[in-house]
């Protein structure tokens, strides 16, 4: 039998509201003693609770029906390509519509923004910002690349084996029309920057850096995600190259150290050399250096391949 002073189990593991403790026949006067922290209006939590990002916004959205989910706490939820130093955030950022009072809650990064109701959708009980109107309010506070990256990642199609889906989560017109339809919001110069530079085809943000690298570096634009035989659905690809030189450029992450990824690999690059081509591997050494030495390799070997087919109008120039 449960104690008469025990919290129910249901109120031990994660925040909770005013309206739960009370749905569960807990008194205000009991969640005034030591083992209850007030958090904010309505919002309590256990005193030995363990920091849990979910469970903290699941409760905070609990309590303001009218608001929602939104920036990075939005982004990690969502588990977008957020750059490093906020990848392990735990700020708690809620958006209201500018109708209703501005927030106020300790702990809480507050925004009254204009939003349209298709840019606010409710995931597991949670109210919460879309993928696209969380990069559109990340703008403010993201630098152009770092834009670049998390938007690549909303355009590139997905692979259904993999992630059991094959539409994107948004179209580059889709951004494009969400970004013209709030001209005034900070940070739109730098996502209307970035939705020039993005490009459907990128897998992983150290691609995406590597493609701007190769542009701040004069290179000319590479192809994304080339096939080695076109129409070939079964073909190898490489993350970016240039098809008229036969030159492939892979980006290797962590997880191509395990064996079955490595021994697909291999096989990927087997495939190449055979046919021809070049194939440069980069990893997460040249992703330290903001692959500096490696647009170095690449443009020797776009002039290697030059001198072997001088034809390609425009290369000599551009490298």
């Amino acid at each position: 039998m449960q104690m008469r002073n025990q919290l129910p189990d249901t109120l031990l593991s994660a925040p909770f509201t005013l309206e739960a403790a009370r749905a569960s026949g807990i008194s205000v006067s009991r969640l005034r003693r030591a083992d209850v922290v007030h958090v904010g209006r309505g919002l309590y939590r256990p005193a030995d609770w363990d920091f849990d990002l979910e469970a903290a916004a699941r409760a905070l959205s609990a309590v303001s029906p009218s608001a929602w989910i939104s920036h990075v706490t939005a982004g990690r939820l969502r588990c977008q390509i957020l750059p490093v130093w906020l990848a392990d955030s735990t700020e708690l950022h809620l958006s209201k519509p500018r109708s209703l009072p501005e927030v106020r809650r300790k702990g809480v990064y507050g925004h009254t923004v204009l939003a349209r109701e298709d840019e606010i959708e409710s995931v597991d009980g949670i109210r919460i910002s879309t993928r696209s109107r969380t990069w559109l309010d990340l703008a403010r506070r993201l630098s152009v690349s770092e834009l670049v990256c998390m938007g690549d990642e909303l355009i590139r199609i997905p692979r259904l084996k993999f992630e059991g889906r094959t539409e994107p989560f948004a179209t580059p017109a889709g951004l494009r029309s969400l970004v013209d339809r709030h001209p005034n919001l900070q940070g739109v110069v730098r996502a209307r920057q970035a939705l020039d530079m993005m490009r459907v085809g990128a897998d992983s943000a150290p691609e995406s850096l590597l493609r701007l690298a190769m542009a701040d570096a004069g290179l000319p634009e590479p192809d994304l995600q080339v096939a080695l035989r076109i129409g070939d659905a079964g073909s190898p690809t490489a993350d970016l190259g240039y098809r008229h030189r036969r030159l492939a450029i892979q980006y290797d992450g962590g997880h191509h150290l395990l064996d079955a990824q490595a021994f697909s690999d291999r096989r990927r690059d087997k495939a190449f050399h055979s046919a021809g081509w070049t194939v440069l591997t980069l990893d997460k050494n040249d992703l330290a250096d903001g692959f500096q030495q490696a647009v170095g390799r690449i443009k020797r070997a776009l002039r290697t391949a030059w001198l072997d087919h001088p034809q390609a109008a425009g290369f000599a120039d551009a490298i």
